[in-house]
């Protein structure tokens, strides 16, 4: 059926839902080593990701391949799935969850069902957002097909653009929202906060076996990736902005493919909106395609039929959580979202722009008018925890969900962010760098 103009919103009204069927999903990504060596764990073999797939899917995991016989790519579970990035990076994409206490949970039982698996191999799991020691020609390809596509087009966008395919690995958090008017408000306070954010979590100090000075490689890439499809959404940010404003944008993107019959069909030549319009090679435009171009969207924040804020480094454990709680704890509570807003509410594109640089040079030394980024994340913080603390979900121990925000409120008191606590004392010898990395950043 030919793609009406109604239905290009149809992914975000049909994803509104009232408050009390509001969930959270996390997903992050994780690099895999040879802890002896620090080699990149390959595609193929029993130390590689189909050994580990093989694995876990005897522990009930549903294999999932783009084509019938076709090689596997992602696991399903309970709904979550393990997927992988272009470069081997293994991602758990959580299941739905009413509270970061789940989250928290979900993310202790994956890693310990995963060190079950690989801990006898000699693999050791990191969670830092830039590959520390691998090269380009160190990675295998993850044979999907939508890759191949990305590794010949977004190279003629952005000169970064490989590195975020395969060196960068990152923390998301998924919301959801009960109408047009909260979708953009949260999408809104969520650019704004997006570069404060990165700083916050900024935790990839290290570049193929160097220190590079810096706090955050993977924010670095993502400065010259596609600027088609990545940044700030400059549109979203006047306080009158609708779904029609994200529309807009995603029509003039350009794609990447469309798939019939199970086949892809490469169509990096159009925009959506002329594909729309003209069609391609005989194929008119429908809801998949839509559905499946609005996927290939790299915003710092990205509608869909959750609110995904996605301009984090990859982290430990205890910082990973920290996370969703944060964005839990503002897009969730009607008070603290309005404090949030007001808090950014004279924040401009253009200056948020280039702080971007700043923030992955610096972390939260950036200055923001004159004075630290780590003011302004505190008062972030503060927000949040407030938030959290209306919700009042608890633990079985008692605890609420503040407690995910304690590991981040102790290092901002300081004025730091996690790659500062990873550099802190680092060995100068040069033959333990590999060992010190994987100490420091092991999941």
């Amino acid at each position: 059926m030919a793609l009406s103009r109604d239905d290009l919103f149809r992914p975000f009204h049909e994803a509104i839902k009232p408050p009390d069927r509001w969930r959270i999903g996390a997903e992050a990504e994780k690099f895999g080593v040879i802890t002896e060596t620090g080699a990149a764990l390959p595609y193929d073999g029993e130390r590689g990701i189909t050994g580990i797939f093989a694995a876990l899917q005897q522990r009930g995991w549903t294999a999932v391949s783009e084509v019938e016989g076709g090689p596997i790519l992602a696991l399903t579970r309970d709904g979550a799935s393990v997927t992988l990035e272009p470069g081997g990076q293994l991602e758990l994409s959580g299941a739905p969850l009413a509270d970061v206490h789940a989250i928290a949970a979900e993310t202790n039982a994956h890693l310990a069902e995963l060190h079950s698996i690989t801990d006898p191999l000699g693999i050791s799991w990191l969670g830092v957002g830039f590959h520390p020691f691998a090269r380009q020609e160190d990675l295998s390809w993850v044979p999907k097909l939508r890759y191949a596509i990305m590794r010949e087009y977004l190279p003629t966008r952005g000169n970064r653009a490989v590195d975020m395919m395969r060196r960068t690995a990152t923390v998301q958090a998924n919301f959801d929202y009960g109408s047009e008017e909260d979708a953009m408000l949260k999408m809104r306070v969520a650019l704004r906060l997006s570069v404060i954010v990165t700083a916050m979590f900024a935790n990839s100090p290290f570049y193929e076996g160097r220190l590079t000075g810096e706090r955050s490689e993977r924010a670095k890439v993502w400065l010259a990736v596609d600027p088609d499809r990545q940044g700030l959404l400059p549109a979203l940010w006047k306080a009158d902005s609708s779904f029609a404003d994200y529309v807009e944008w995603a029509l003039d993107v350009p794609m990447f493919l469309i798939k019939r019959n199970g086949k892809v069909i490469p169509n990096t030549g159009q925009t959506f909106r002329t594909f729309w319009k003209n069609g391609y090679q005989g194929e008119t435009a429908d809801i998949h395609d839509w559905e499946l171009h609005i996927n290939t969207l790299f915003p710092e924040v990205r509608l869909k039929h959750t609110i995904e804020v996605r301009g984090n480094d990859s982290q430990s454990v205890p910082l990973a959580a920290a996370i969703p709680a944060i964005f839990t704890g503002i897009l969730y509570d009607a008070a603290a979202l309005e404090a949030a807003e007001k808090l950014t509410a004279s924040f401009t594109f253009d200056e948020m722009q280039s702080l971007r640089p700043e923030v992955a040079k610096l972390g939260l030394a950036a200055k923001l008018r004159g004075k630290p980024v780590a003011d302004t994340a505190q008062a972030m913080l503060g927000i949040a925890k407030q938030g959290l603390a209306r919700r009042a979900r608890r633990a079985p121990d008692g605890q609420d969900e503040t407690v995910y925000l304690a590991p981040l409120e102790s290092l901002a008191a300081r004025a730091q962010c996690p790659a500062d606590r990873l550099l802190a004392d680092f060995p100068a010898d040069p033959s333990k760098f590999k060992a010190e990395v994987i100490r420091r950043t092991k999941l």
